[in-house]
């Protein structure tokens, strides 16, 4: 299935065959290049060692549809310690909440209830559950965060990777659940058969699995290649889902989309012999086919946009410069290693990165090496323009920075074509 090579003494696997389906024959459609890992912030004492890169190349299954890398790095290096907390968006913790309160009201949950979240991060939407006094289990494979979300929330979280073996621990102890989330994680986990089954053991009868992840067709149409990352093995697309959850006897219930990481799709999943497909996911399965997403010659454009994309951007950083403005950045995220490095924006372009999450402060950007501050450097420092790498967040970016507006500084947004606001 895999070829094992070594690059900077880290284990790569070359992926021969689709992870979901098992089909031989992966159609290459996008190559980024060979980046760092986006979230491998560095601390200034191993600054100057040699950073390892990897190939960030993506591939679609002509079978099942599956977009996904062509190269996996191990989890233990990606997720064993990690610096995106999640309660460090307002936003995100309000659309927590609002998630919480409509599966308590649709699902009935009471204290007789149990909810397990896959990649529960630091606890910040089970304590929405905690707080109506709903029983909670977290799992999360950061050992970090784990154990923040048990020392500082008090939410009961496991430090594993979630699938079949845990699954039947958990089944052994009598732990079924009512509600099993998973935000954002399906994208990260090699073994997605394993991950999905393991839901389907642990499910109860009547019970829902509730799915978020990015979606595909969201990505392309806005040009979000700096959602692409090692981190994320796979690009969604409803019909590759809906072969995932059928082939472990699941099925989908119901799909929204949502604007969240851009674009995401939100599903709610059932037994298969308990549930019926609705007619929200019989129509984006017949969008998908229109859209050929089977197809790789489907992807050319989206390759296209990226070389736009890069000559619009980096020509407007240039202009900035030599006119003798400077540029700053807001939000060390993925995004934002993904980006400065597959445009190779170094710090003459973009000075510095703000970010509110003090775990990322006094590190720096993988690759490019622009420091990270604290937002409040901004109000001191006033570089002229701001740009926006965690665009997904925008909106909550410009309220938060009023004040930075206020004394004339601009706002860049990157995507999908770069505007000054």
């Amino acid at each position: 299935m895999e070829s094992v090579g070594l690059m900077d003494s880290c284990i790569v696997k070359t992926v021969k065959q689709c992870r979901s389906c098992g089909h031989r024959g992966l159609e290459r459609i996008v190559s980024l290049g060979d980046t760092p890992l986006a979230n491998a912030l560095s601390s200034e004492i191993h600054l100057a060692e040699k950073q390892k890169r990897h190939p960030l190349d993506l591939g679609v299954c002509p079978t099942c549809s599956l977009v996904q890398l062509l190269d996996s790095v191990p989890p233990e290096d990606l997720f064993s310690e990690y610096l995106y907390f999640s309660s460090f968006s307002e936003s995100f913790i309000n659309h927590a909440r609002s998630i919480a309160d409509r599966f308590i009201e649709q699902l009935r949950l009471d204290s007789g209830s149990l909810v397990v979240e896959v990649g529960s991060n630091d606890g910040y939407l089970l304590q929405f559950f905690k707080q109506k006094g709903i029983p909670v289990l977290g799992i999360e494979p950061a050992r970090n965060i784990a154990r923040f979300a048990r020392e500082e929330k008090d939410i009961e979280t496991l430090n594993d990777f979630f699938g079949r073996s845990l699954a039947e621990q958990l089944a052994q102890k009598g732990l079924f659940a009512d509600l099993i989330i998973a935000n954002n994680v399906l994208a990260h986990v090699n073994d997605s058969n394993g991950v999905v089954s393991g839901m389907r053991k642990i499910l109860k009868p009547n019970g829902v699995i509730s799915i978020q992840t990015p979606y595909l067709i969201q990505m392309l149409d806005h040009t979000e290649f700096d959602t692409i990352y090692h981190e994320h093995l796979f690009y969604y697309s409803v019909t590759a889902i809906n072969h995932l959850f059928e082939r472990n006897g699941l099925r989908i219930r119901s799909i929204e989309q949502t604007p969240f990481h851009g674009g995401s799709i939100w599903l709610q999943v059932g037994h298969k012999r308990d549930s019926q497909q609705g007619a929200d996911v019989t129509s984006l399965l017949e969008l998908e086919t229109e859209r050929q997403v089977c197809n790789p010659e489907s992807y050319q454009e989206f390759s296209k946009d990226i070389q736009r994309l890069k000559r619009d951007l980096t020509k407007l950083l240039s202009d900035i410069r030599s006119n003798g403005l400077r540029v700053a950045g807001y939000g060390a995220a993925a995004k934002a290693t993904v980006l400065l490095n597959v445009f190779d924006i170094g710090r003459d372009l973009v000075e510095y990165l703000v970010d509110k999450s003090p775990h990322k402060q006094g590190r720096y950007v993988p690759g490019t090496c622009q420091p990270v501050h604290a937002p409040h450097k901004l109000h001191k420092d006033k570089p002229d323009y701001l740009l926006i790498l965690a665009w997904n967040f925008a909106d909550e970016i410009i309220k938060q920075q009023k004040e930075y507006a206020d004394q004339g500084g601009r706002f860049i947004l990157p995507l999908p074509s770069p505007r000054i606001l």
